[in-house]
Parts: structure tokens; C-alpha cells; sequence
């Protein structure tokens, strides 16, 4: 399983590893002018670059196996992240009223990031094993519904609902993309709209409800609840064209944007680096997104194809909800930017779902199983 050949040498995907480097390296030179001068311990840049060692040595872990074997490990390590939800919960760091980090000494481990990923492979693994091509019904929904359902309620509990959006709209991709009976889609919809309200009245913490209300109305309390947005928006908005320039960011250096090197990140890099900078940084992004659906169509197999779909889904609405957040588009649910904002449990999660494509990719050429 884990021997190379020359086919998997000849298949190597050069052009997503050079994707990710060159969103790695805007990444570095992002933090490294985002957080101050006088930081004592290991710098922010710092740590991250550690972290993307990390990433790429487990990216080249991940393409030696076939990514088929996921199929029969799949439960076992969907119980193992639900084992760390639950011990994070219970036994975990309690940072500003949330448990949602288990510290390990030389790394606090998020286990809410890589239970995206794990959502993903059980789904990809489930869908693949009961496809019939005649569509899912109800029923045969309930399964998936279920195991998608626990993460969600235990990361909500941490408290952590926008992780737990992340959650839903994984399965929400990756469910539509199956093939759904008529009849199972319009229930879902009717269902989700009907428990919106419930939702809104009983799930939602104060806070929560709070944020929705400023992202409706920011200026409302532009000091306080509002001020992240605000500040956020000033920055984006002040690069104009071409940015402030390298390093010379006005809301950034003089403390204004609060959570500048994690979900604001991008606000940084749009002060700076304006509107073509900003652009030319989607566009890497817009290509690492369509050459993963393009792995997805060229992949042999249906788990392959489930896999990447579930994958690009992951780093595509991350990108999502950060960018709408910090332009004002969203309301602030902590959602780093994948690959950009710091973070070494997001990072480390998403490389490994890069790894996951890369796996696909090179083994398009063997026969499906």
C-alpha cells in the first residue's frame, strides 16, 4: 500500500503543491507584518512556518497510501475525534468561557478542525459503500444524519458555532452532490427552515444572537460589539487600488484591528497590498478550489471523487464565510482563513486534506474499485 512506482512518481501533482506554497509563503510575510515587533517567546511567522513544515511532511505521509484504505479506517477515526471532543470538552483548556483546546504541552490541538476532515472521509465513505444510483431516501439519510449530528452538537457546546456551521454545510455539499430523491430534498429544505426559528430562540447563545444582530447593524455600536467589523472594513477599504505598501498598515501597526493574525488576516493583507493585491490572492485561492473539483472529475473511483468534493468543500467555504466576515458580508463567527490565517490545528488539517487530493490525483490511472 505504501510503495511507490514510477506511475505515482510520473502523477505527482506539482501545480497543488505549488498552489499551496505560494499561499503558504503570502501567509509568512502576512503574519510577519500583522503582530508586533516586541512578541516574547517564538514569533507568530515563526510558529507558523514550524507549522507548514509540519503540513508538508504529513502531505508526503498522506500520498504514500492509497487514499482507499480511509474506507476501512473511516469509523475508527471518526470515534477517535469524537473522543477528543468530548475529552476537550470535559477536561479541556478553558480559554475566555470556551473548551474547545486540549493543551499537549508543545502544541494546543483544536479537535474541532480535524473533525472537519473526519467528517468528510466518514461521509465520503458512507455514501460510497450505500449508493445504489437510485437516490437516497429519508431514511437512508438518518445514518449520515446522525454522524454528522454528534460532532455538531459537541463543538456547539464547547461553545464553537461557527466551526459547527462548517460542520453543516460540509454535509449539506456533500449530501447534494449525491443523488437525492425529490421527495428526500424537499423534506430537508421544509425541515431546516422550520427549526431556523427554533434554532434563533433556544440554540443560540446571547452572544451569538449578538452577533447577528451587529452584523445586520454594525453602526449601531460601532465601540464595542460592532468594532471588529468596523475596524475590519476601514482596513480592507483604506488599501484602495494598490495598498498602503509592505509593512506600512495603519490599522494593523497601531492596534486598531484586534485578531489580526487569525480571522482578520485578510484585512491586513488588503490594507497593505489594496485591491489587486487582494485580488491576485483569490486568484490563487479561485485556482487551488477549481483544480481540486478538477482532481474530483478526473478521479477513477466514486470514494475519490466524494473525497475531493468533500475536501474542496472544506477550504471553499472556510475561504467563504472568513472573506464575507472581514469585508462585513457576515457576521464574525471566528473562521480562519485556510492556509493564511494562524492557526496550527486549522493548517494542519486543511494540508492534510490537500494530501487527500494529491493522493486522488496520482492514482487517477488505477482501475476503480
Amino acid at each position: 500500500m505504501s510503495l511507490f512506482d514510477r506511475r505515482l512518481i510520473q502523477n505527482f501533482d506539482w501545480v497543488l503543491l505549488g498552489l499551496v506554497t505560494l499561499i503558504g509563503a503570502m501567509c509568512i510575510a502576512n503574519l510577519y507584518s500583522a503582530t508586533p515587533d516586541d512578541v516574547h517567546g517564538t514569533p507568530i511567522y515563526l510558529k507558523q512556518f514550524y507549522f507548514f513544515i509540519m503540513g508538508f511532511a504529513l502531505i508526503f505521509i498522506i500520498i504514500s497510501f492509497d487514499y482507499r484504505v480511509l474506507v476501512e479506517v473511516n469509523y475508527t477515526l471518526y470515534i477517535a475525534i469524537i473522543f477528543l471532543l468530548l475529552f476537550s470538552l470535559i477536561f479541556g483548556k478553558d480559554l475566555a468561557g470556551t473548551r474547545r483546546w486540549i493543551d499537549l504541552g508543545f502544541f494546543r490541538l483544536q479537535p474541532s478542525e480535524p473533525a472537519k476532515l473526519m467528517l468528510v472521509i466518514t461521509l465520503a465513505s458512507y455514501y460510497f459503500r450505500k449508493d445504489t444510483g437510485k437516490g437516497f431516501t429519508l431514511g437512508e439519510l438518518l445514518v449520515p444524519i446522525m454522524l454528522a449530528g454528534l460532532p455538531f452538537i459537541l463543538i456547539v457546546m464547547q461553545p464553537d458555532l461557527g466551526t459547527g456551521l462548517m460542520l453543516a454545510f460540509i454535509f449539506i455539499s456533500m449530501t447534494l452532490f449525491v443523488k437525492l430523491r425529490w421527495s428526500t430534498l424537499i423534506t430537508l429544505i421544509v425541515t431546516t427552515m422550520l427549526t431556523a426559528g427554533i434554532g434563533w430562540q433556544y440554540l443560540l447563545k446571547p452572544y451569538q444572537r449578538q452577533r447577528i444582530e451587529t452584523f445586520l447593524n454594525p453602526g449601531a455600536d460601532s465601540l464595542d460589539t460592532g468594532y471588529h467589523i468596523t475596524q475590519s472594513k476601514i482596513a480592507v477599504g483604506s488599501g484602495l487600488k494598490f495598498g498602503k505598501g509592505y509593512l506600512k498598515g495603519t490599522q494593523g501597526h497601531l492596534d486598531f484591528l484586534p485578531e489580526r493574525h487569525t480571522d482578520f488576516a485578510f484585512s491586513i493583507w488588503a490594507e497593505e497590498w489594496g485591491f489587486f493585491g487582494s485580488l491576485f490572492l483569490l486568484g490563487v485561492y479561485f485556482s487551488l478550489i477549481f483544480w481540486g473539483l478538477s482532481i474530483a472529475v478526473s478521479s477513477r473511483d466514486k470514494f475519490g471523487t466524494l473525497l475531493c468534493v468533500g475536501v474542496v468543500s472544506l477550504i471553499f467555504w472556510q475561504a467563504f464565510v472568513n472573506l464575507a466576515m472581514v469585508m462585513g458580508l457576515l457576521p464574525v463567527v471566528g473562521m480562519p482563513l485556510p492556509l493564511f490565517s494562524y492557526g496550527g490545528s486549522s493548517l494542519i488539517t486543511t494540508m492534510a486534506g490537500i494530501g487527500i487530493l494529491m493522493s486522488v490525483q496520482m492514482r487517477r490511472y488505477q482501475a476503480p474499485v
